[in-house]
């Protein structure tokens, strides 16, 4: 509980981000979906609706990824240093920290969801707010086990410009957010079925316009399977590391 709300707390003071981490997305929703949604549609929905889960996951994935960032900072700091070295198993710490992004990611997507809502036209009842909300919670804890597993290795800031390039950017060209699978040649589809993210962005746009590609029991299988993986590759970095 400390953790999660200290994480809570540094976010909450970080206007500049937690403003950034709505406006961008909203960016990509008005210049990107509206410029195409005026002229195509996808199986009769409007290209901005077609595309708003896929916007909600990829800030899921941005704001979890960059989140893994700061455990870098914080070993810099020697904050990590004094979480680790309380008489409490590592495990804790890390739970914590990943509880705390997936907090903050909740927030981001309802705040996105509302605003979806109330000025694009986006489809939303009470039921299919809370799917869309647990479908994004389920695809970000595992978002942020990946990205704190990522940070617990990272020894410079500097070397997560590669993570942006080699990691986050494939996921998420390869997920279907901005156009159906379907659409793709047989070379990219395969990775598109090994790519965790594709079933997030399927569960939530199956919870929100009811379109479906791999279904809500494949869709939450393989999610439970990469926090399951990461989860746990990431409580064994946060044992290992050597903080000096």
């Amino acid at each position: 509980m400390a953790v999660w709300r200290r994480e809570f707390i540094v976010y909450t003071r970080e206007r500049e981000r937690a403003v950034s981490s709505v406006v961008t997305p909203l960016i990509w929703l008005l210049a990107f979906g509206a410029g195409l949604g005026a002229s195509i549609s996808v199986a009769g929905i409007n290209y901005q609706e077609f595309i708003f889960p896929g916007i909600l996951a990829m800030n899921v994935l941005f704001t979890s990824m960059f989140y893994g960032m700061y455990v870098v900072w914080d070993k810099k700091l020697d904050v990590l240093k004094e979480i680790l070295i309380a008489p409490q198993p590592r495990w804790v710490a890390f739970t914590g920290k990943a509880l705390g992004g997936l907090t903050i990611c909740a927030f981001q997507v309802t705040i996105l969801m509302i605003m979806g809502a109330l000025f694009m036209s986006i489809p939303l009842t009470p039921l299919t707010f809370l799917f869309t909300l647990l479908g994004s919670l389920l695809f970000g804890l595992g978002a942020a086990s990946l990205g704190l597993f990522i940070g617990a290795k990272l020894s410079s800031p500097d070397a997560f410009s590669l993570v942006m390039s080699f990691v986050m950017w494939p996921l998420f060209l390869t997920s279907g957010a901005l156009y159906p699978i379907a659409n793709l040649p047989a070379y990219l589809q395969v990775l598109v079925h090994v790519n965790p993210m594709a079933y997030g962005v399927d569960l939530m746009r199956g919870a929100l316009l009811g379109m479906w590609t791999y279904g809500p029991l494949l869709d939450v299988g393989v999610l439970a399977l990469f926090v399951a993986v990461f989860f746990y590759l990431g409580q064994k970095a946060f044992e290992q590391l050597n903080l000096g």
